[in-house]
């Protein structure tokens, strides 16, 4: 047998991959195969490893069932064949255009925080107003150090102590990362899930994939130090038709006040940043 059609132990192959990403898209073979423009019998040859898929099946079937890029360069190994999609670093001239337009939406966000996060959390950009914000609650941070948007809600060393609703703020971000796990088994995520469980006082049902409840209908970050309380609730959006990794997993997160007092706390911190102690 093919080992990268039928696949070995901890490793599975391509058809077993396929089956994977189409039942996670509740799909029948018959479904796909529609989309597809291709016979349920042959799908159901690919998923069994009976038929080698070309390059150009492997990329159609993917897209079909919108496959994320690392786990379509998966697909397209398991089948035999060189991965296609490149991970460029951020800071890499062919990204100059993209970075100024990042800029350019974290600038427009001011005085309210905004972030650019990547696919593994990390916060690679943000305003000055997110460290103005955040900063008056956990102190300052070296220019250079990475930060980290889970662990810095995890951490009780980071935001955690300020975060009045953490157990509600956590459980969701959980699910999040639980269900990325779920779809993609990415394996730096599980080991960054696993992190975070380890953190003292951290629930063990977070550990398991649950319904959140549905209301409110919206979850607001709530960060309290003393007399001084803020809310805030936030947008994420993503860059549009990407062929990159890099680009594919970043996100922009923009916090919105959501009462009076929030915003006007922001927008005397940024017109006096030196004034305001809490």
């Amino acid at each position: 047998m093919n080992t990268l059609l039928g696949g070995e132990p901890g490793n599975p192959g391509f058809g077993a991959l396929l089956r994977h990403w189409r039942t996670n898209r509740r799909m029948t073979q018959l479904d796909l195969a529609n989309e597809a423009g291709i016979s349920a019998r042959h799908l159901s040859f690919l998923e069994t490893g009976r038929s080698q898929p070309s390059r150009e099946m492997v990329q159609l079937l993917a897209g079909m069932l919108n496959v994320p890029l690392a786990d379509r360069n998966t697909l397209l190994v398991r089948a035999g064949y060189a991965p296609v999609y490149g991970a460029r670093p951020l800071d890499s001239s062919e990204f100059d255009h993209v970075r100024r337009a990042l800029d350019f939406t974290l600038r427009q966000q001011e005085p309210f925080p905004a972030l650019v996060i990547d696919g593994f959390h990390n916060i690679v950009m943000r305003n000055d107003a997110s460290r103005r914000v955040f900063e008056v609650f956990r102190g300052p941070l070296p220019p250079q150090q990475t930060l980290n948007a889970l662990r810095t809600i995890f951490d009780p060393a980071g935001l955690r102590p300020y975060v009045e609703n953490w157990d509600e703020i956590a459980e969701c971000m959980m699910q999040g990362v639980q269900r990325h796990i779920a779809e993609t088994g990415n394996e730096a995520l599980v080991k960054l899930r696993e992190e975070l469980l380890a953190y003292p006082g951290v629930p063990s049902h977070f550990r398991a994939v649950a319904a959140l409840p549905l209301d409110p209908p919206i979850i607001n970050l709530k960060l309290r130090k003393g007399d001084l309380g803020l809310s805030f609730f936030s947008t994420v959006s993503f860059l549009g038709r990407t062929r990159d990794l890099t680009l594919q997993d970043l996100k922009v997160e923009c916090f919105f006040p959501a009462d009076a007092a929030t915003e006007s706390f922001c927008r005397r911190l940024a017109s006096m940043p030196d004034a305001i102690a809490v």
